[in-house]
């Protein structure tokens, strides 16, 4: 069994608005706009059974990726790369304390990685 929960997912739209009216119809899900500039629009998605994610504006091409949840960005990325993956965007910390990075599979699937801030 796996330890690394996909806790987190994010669709960039160069039509941000279309997309959040989208999975608004489909599934029922409700938006609140967050991030730096309001840019995010946070949803919980399937609630309690689901994950949260966010749709990001954005005028670099549309995507939709999944992040996983890891105890340690830096091992994890050095991990990825010895399995024949590349790490596209090191790891970052966040002004709230969140560690993120980006990858790229051998295939060339897009995902990310982060670490919660710290309690305390």
């Amino acid at each position: 069994m796996s330890r690394t929960p996909i806790t987190w997912f994010e669709i960039g739209s160069d039509r941000p608005d279309e997309a959040q009216r989208f999975y608004a119809e489909m599934f029922g899900w409700s938006f609140e706009q967050g991030g730096p500039g309001g840019s995010y629009r946070q949803t919980t998605a399937g609630g309690e059974q689901g994950i949260g994610g966010a749709i990001r504006g954005t005028d670099t091409g549309n995507y939709a990726t999944f992040y996983a949840q890891v105890a340690d960005v830096a091992e994890t990325c050095g991990r990825a790369e010895k399995a024949g993956g590349a790490v596209l965007t090191a790891p970052v910390t966040t002004p709230a304390g969140l560690v993120r990075a980006m990858l790229r599979d051998p295939s060339g699937n897009l995902f990310g990685v982060f670490s919660p801030p710290a309690e305390g």
